[in-house]
C-alpha cells in the first residue's frame, strides 16, 4: 500500500497550532472534514480520541500515529500534521514530545487496509534521514512531494 493510497493531500498542515494531544487530534480531523474525506467531525474525532484512551499512539522520536475507526468512512484516510515545538503524546518508548503525526481513520469492521496503512507510516517513520526531511521541509508542497518520493 503507497501512502497517497490514503493520506488527503489536503488534510496536511505543516505548521500545527495545536499545544496539547487532544486538540491536536481535532485539528488533524478538522483537516479531513474540511478536505471532504469524512462527513461527521465530532464522530471521527470521538472515534479517535476514544482509541488514544486505550493507550498512547506516541511511538518514539517524535512520532505519533492516532487512529481509529468509524463506520463513516469507506476507504482509509490519514492527515499529517508537523509541530515546531512537539506535542505531547505520552510516549512510552521515550517520552519526546511529537513533532511528526499521522491521524488515521479506518473503516469499522476492516482491519487489513488499517494494519496495511499503519505498517507504510510505520516503515517510512523509521527512517532518520526521511523524518529529518520533514522536519526540515518548509512548505506544504515540499511535505507532498517527500511523501511522493518515497511512495
Amino acid at each position: 500500500m503507497k501512502l497517497m493510497d490514503f493520506l488527503i493531500p489536503d488534510a496536511v498542515e505543516p505548521n500545527m497550532k495545536s499545544t496539547n494531544k487532544t486538540d491536536a487530534i481535532k485539528e488533524l480531523v478538522a483537516l479531513l472534514k474540511s478536505a471532504g474525506a469524512i462527513s461527521n467531525y465530532d464522530a471521527v474525532a470521538k472515534a479517535i480520541l476514544d482509541r488514544e484512551e486505550l493507550g498512547s499512539t506516541g511511538i518514539g522520536e517524535g512520532i505519533a500515529v492516532p487512529h481509529g475507526k468509524s463506520e463513516l468512512v469507506d476507504r482509509v484516510v490519514a492527515a499529517f500534521g508537523r509541530s515546531e515545538k512537539g506535542i505531547d503524546f505520552q510516549s512510552e518508548q521515550d517520552n519526546i514530545p511529537a513533532r511528526l503525526i499521522f491521524l488515521l481513520v479506518a473503516p469499522s469492521g476492516s482491519s487489513g487496509p488499517h494494519l496495511l496503512a499503519l505498517a507504510r507510516i510505520s516503515r517510512l517513520l523509521r527512517s532518520k534521514e526521511f523524518r529529518e526531511k520533514l522536519l526540515k521541509s518548509k512548505s506544504k508542497s515540499e511535505i507532498l512531494e517527500i511523501f511522493r518520493s518515497e511512495d
